[in-house]
């Protein structure tokens, strides 16, 4: 009957995964907007693998009460139907309705004060019965490939997969009109952009990377790239390397890239962070 089939549409609209919005207060008493997706047919009696989104830098927040917030255009499939929690959170320094000494607590600590604030506020979430502190994984694109880079260096206790794209391995190697507006001048304060730099602490790398650059990358050079790589083969790190052929900072040209970059995304997710409840 009709009512049977409206029924049923509306029991199909309930169990699609929806976007919660919350808050969370870290140990340094920092309070930070989150969103999250939990899985299909979640069961708060066990524990799943979480899957943190990170942009973290003062170009962009991430959590928006926007359509589509929480897609992730890299995984093949249904991240919700095949059973990851998956969570992004906005770090002081970002453009959120917060005030001035949120927004300006970044000036010069672009790589240190985001990459604090991301790993105390995974740090409370860990904690919390449904989520495997064994299956926690990071990922990001340009400023998040640099914050997944070092998240996966610096926290390696919390963070135990990572899939950077398009990263800034070395501050000094990005443009000045970005890096000098919010680092301000390398002549002046050198240490920050060194301490702010993931090839700083690629040495302490424990976990599994995932590491993608478009050699044709026309907004953070692929210097960066061969510059962190040539960092992780002196101390003997592991890592997986994603080289694209001339493809730019969105890794978007050629004939099959969007197919073959989901594929060894989502490929790589599933074996070292695998979904679904336990």
């Amino acid at each position: 009957t009709k009512e049977e089939s409206i029924l049923k549409n509306i029991k199909k609209l309930e169990e699609k995964p929806t976007t919660e919005f919350f808050t969370i207060t870290t140990s340094d008493n920092i309070e930070m907007d989150g969103w999250m997706v939990k899985p299909t047919n979640f069961d708060p009696n066990k524990k799943y693998p979480v899957v943190f989104y990170v942009y973290s830098e003062p170009a962009g927040t991430t959590v928006k009460d926007t359509y589509n917030v929480s897609r992730n255009r890299n995984y093949n499939g249904s991240m919700a139907e095949d059973g990851y929690i998956y969570i992004s959170l906005d770090n002081r320094g970002t453009p959120a309705p917060k005030g001035r000494a949120w927004r300006k607590s970044i000036y010069r600590k672009i790589g240190v004060i985001n990459i604090n604030d991301q790993a105390m506020a995974a740090k409370e979430i860990l904690k919390w019965d449904f989520v495997d502190s064994e299956r926690v994984a990071v990922w990001g694109h340009s400023g998040g490939g640099s914050a997944t880079l070092n998240l996966m260096f610096r926290y390696p206790k919390i963070y135990k997969t990572g899939i950077s794209l398009a990263a800034v391995a070395n501050q000094l190697t990005y443009d000045n009109i970005y890096q000098e507006r919010y680092m301000g001048l390398p002549q002046e304060n050198m240490e920050d952009f060194i301490e702010g730099s993931p090839v700083t602490y690629a040495k302490n790398l424990e976990g599994n990377l995932l590491y993608i650059h478009g050699t044709g990358d026309d907004n953070v050079h692929y210097q960066n790239a061969e510059i962190l790589v040539n960092e992780l083969i002196k101390y003997n790190k592991q890592f997986q390397f994603m080289p694209y052929p001339n493809r730019t900072h969105g890794i978007r040209e050629g004939e099959g890239t969007y197919k073959h970059l989901s594929t060894l995304y989502t490929n790589y997710l599933k074996l070292h962070c695998p979904p679904g409840g336990r």
